[in-house]
C-alpha cells in the first residue's frame, strides 16, 4: 500500500492517531522516536537532533553548516525507512522529502488554535499561558522549517491528499480516514517504480552528505541529480582540487552506477578555505 505523511499541529491529537493507524495497518511509524533510536547510527547526538529536527535554521554560519549536514543525515534516516515500504512518516517535511514518489497519501491534522492550546495544558500539565506560548512556537517552527527548506506553505490545503480537524472528528474515525484512503486506487504503486525513485533519493541524500560534510571542498555551488543510479554533479566548484574531490566522493558510494560530470571549474585567486 501507499506510504503515508501526516503533517500536523502541536494539540492536534495527531500523535494518538498516527500511533493508532500505524497499528492498524501493521505499518512503521517514523516518528521522532524512531529516529532518536536509530540516530547514534548516523552518527547522530541527542543535542544535534535537537537543533536540526524540524527547526528553521539558526542563522550563524558555522553553526547552520552542521544543522544542514544534520538535517541531511535525519533524511537519509526517513529515506531508508520509506524503501522499506508499509511506513507512516510522522512530520519532518516527509510529504516533500518524498516527491517524485507516486504512492504517498499526504495527511494533515490541524483543530484550532485555542483548542490545542487547551490540549497540550491538560496533557503536559502546563499553565495554559505556557502551553499558549509552546503551541504558537511549535507552529511558527515547523511553518519556518517547511518555508525555508522546501518552498512551500505549511497550512496550504492544496498540498495534502485528507486535511482531518479533530475538533469535529474524533480519533478513532480520523483512523478510519486515514486506512480507508490509503488503499484509494489512485494510488497504487507502478510494480517498483517507486523502489527505484527512493533508491535514487538515497543516493543523491548521501552524495549531499558526503560533499557537505568534506573539509576538501566548498559544496554549496554544487546541484546534484540521480537517476537509475548515475548521479550528474553539475555547478561550479572553486578549482581542480575541489572537483576530483567531489567526483572521488560520490564515485565511492553505494549505488552509483556513473557519474555525469557538468561541473564546472571557477577559480579564484585567493580562495579561501576554512578548516
Amino acid at each position: 500500500m501507499a506510504i503515508i505523511t501526516i503533517s500536523r499541529e502541536m494539540g492536534s491529537a495527531g500523535i494518538p492517531i498516527a500511533h493508532k493507524a500505524a497499528e492498524k495497518l501493521g505499518y512503521t511509524l517514523v516518528d521522532g522516536e524512531a529516529i532518536r533510536k536509530v540516530a547514534p547510527d548516523y552518527g547522530l547526538t541527542p543535542e544535534a537532533l535537537e537543533k536540526a529536527d524540524e527547526k528553521p535554521p539558526a542563522f550563524v554560519e558555522k553553526l547552520d553548516e552542521q544543522i544542514e549536514v544534520d538535517l541531511h543525515q535525519i533524511e537519509l534516516i526517513v529515506l531508508e525507512y520509506a524503501l522499506k515500504g508499509n511506513v507512516i512518516i510522522y512530520g519532518r517535511g516527509g510529504q516533500d522529502l518524498l516527491k517524485g514518489v507516486s504512492h504517498i497519501f499526504r495527511v494533515r491534522i490541524i483543530a484550532p488554535f485555542e483548542e490545542r492550546v487547551e490540549r497540550w495544558a491538560e496533557r503536559e500539565w502546563l499553565d495554559p499561558d505556557l502551553a499558549r506560548t509552546l503551541v504558537r512556537k511549535s507552529d511558527q517552527q515547523r511553518a519556518g522549517f517547511i518555508k525555508y527548506y522546501f518552498d512551500r506553505d505549511w497550512a496550504d490545503p492544496l498540498h495534502y491528499d485528507l486535511i482531518i480537524n479533530t475538533s469535529r472528528i474524533n480519533e478513532d474515525t480520523a483512523v478510519k480516514l486515514i486506512c480507508d484512503g490509503v488503499k484509494d486506487p489512485n494510488l497504487v504503486e507502478q510494480k517498483g517504480a517507486s523502489k527505484k525513485v527512493l533508491a535514487d533519493l538515497i543516493i543523491r541524500k548521501k552524495a549531499e552528505i558526503a560533499i557537505l560534510s568534506s573539509h576538501d571542498l566548498d559544496g554549496h555551488h554544487l546541484e546534484i541529480k540521480v537517476k537509475d543510479g548515475v548521479v550528474t554533479l553539475s555547478g561550479h566548484i572553486h578549482g581542480q582540487d575541489e572537483h576530483d574531490a567531489a567526483i572521488n566522493l560520490v564515485k565511492g558510494l553505494e549505488g552509483v552506477k556513473k557519474i555525469n560530470d557538468q561541473l564546472r571549474v571557477i577559480e579564484y585567486r585567493n580562495y579561501p578555505r576554512e578548516h
